[in-house]
Formats: C-alpha cells, sequence, structure tokens
C-alpha cells in the first residue's frame, strides 16, 4: 500500500469516526429519523403512510356526510316544528269559527244598540276578531272580487247586468285563511 492510499484510507476513517461521534451525541429520536432506511423498509413505510392517507380522507369525507345529515335533520325538524304550530292554529280557528259566527248573527241581529246585552255581545265579538287577527288569522274578502274556486264557494247564482261576469255580490258566510292556508272558503252569491 503507498502512502497515498494510507492517508486516502485514514482520512476515510477519520470521517468515519466523526459521523459516529455525531450519531452517539444526538438524541434517539433524531438518530432514528437520520438512519437510512433498508428499501423494503421504505417501501413498507411508504404502503402504511398511503393507507393511513386513504383512511383519514375516508374518515373526513364521513365527517362531511354526517355533519351535512345532521344540518338536513336541523332543518327538517324546525319545518316540521313550524309546521305542527301552524296546524294546531289552523285545527283550533276552525273548531272556534261556528262560535264566531254565532257571536256575530247574535251582534248583527240586535236592533236596541244601548242595550246592555248588545254591549256584552260586542265586547266579546271585538275580543275574538282581536285575538283573530293576533295570531294571524285573516278574513278573505270577497264582495266585488271575482269569484275563485280556491278562496271562494258559491252556493247561488243571479242573474244581474249591473255586476260583471263571475263577480261575487253577496257574503253568506266569512272566509278565513292562516299563512295563505286556506282554513274555510267563504260561501258567496256569484253573479252572472
Amino acid at each position: 500500500m503507498s502512502k497515498r492510499e494510507k492517508k486516502e484510507k485514514e482520512r476515510i476513517n477519520e470521517k468515519l469516526r466523526e459521523e459516529q461521534e455525531e450519531r452517539e451525541d444526538m438524541p434517539e429520536e433524531a438518530q432514528i429519523l437520520d438512519a437510512e432506511p433498508e428499501p423494503d423498509e421504505l417501501s413498507a413505510l411508504k404502503e402504511q403512510l398511503s393507507q393511513k392517507e386513504q383512511l383519514a380522507a375516508e374518515n373526513h369525507d364521513k365527517y362531511l356526510r354526517a355533519l351535512a345529515e345532521f344540518d338536513n335533520f336541523r332543518k327538517r325538524t324546525a319545518k316540521e316544528k313550524t309546521s305542527m304550530y301552524d296546524d294546531g292554529v289552523k285545527d283550533t280557528v276552525e273548531k272556534l269559527l261556528p262560535i264566531i259566527d254565532n257571536f256575530e248573527r247574535a251582534y248583527l241581529s240586535q236592533s236596541n244598540r244601548d242595550d246592555v246585552f248588545y254591549k256584552g255581545i260586542s265586547m266579546i265579538f271585538k275580543q275574538l276578531q282581536d285575538f283573530l287577527d293576533y295570531v294571524g288569522v285573516e278574513v278573505i274578502e270577497c264582495v266585488g272580487e271575482e269569484f275563485n274556486p280556491n278562496f271562494h264557494n258559491a252556493v247561488a247564482h243571479v242573474d244581474d247586468e249591473n255586476y260583471g261576469e263571475n263577480e261575487i255580490v253577496e257574503e253568506l258566510q266569512k272566509g278565513y285563511k292562516y299563512k295563505e292556508k286556506i282554513i274555510r272558503c267563504s260561501m258567496v252569491k256569484v253573479a252572472n
């Protein structure tokens, strides 16, 4: 071996010793990261990483789907709750309408407006009307309007040239609606 080869060998050995000392000074985790895995080990780690990434993507997708499903559930239950309330109001008012009709008949039938009975009926009738306004129930306006089968129930027909085609000339029973839902159609007399 020549001097040159010996010097080269010593230099390589010195470099290896320095690297060894550096590794000994490193924490154990860094030594693990610094160490180069074997090709089989590397491919196995890459395979595990891709499996974990796929699992993470699947879990993220499941999370997003569950979140969307919960949001839809929340909206659906809020809509059902509102619908149940509206149906309850509609059903209650529908049962009150005959009572309101009778109070209105009693109110309109009194000729003596100074009578105490008339004043009592008048106050009760006013309270019922205020209650209907409070819950959002509206009277369906019809006299002078064109007949609409969605809002009106024609029970009589009259031929009169003073009125237009399908014009409502008289309201026989009031109709009511609640939030665009018909509680009861108006009973009307239609001209021509």
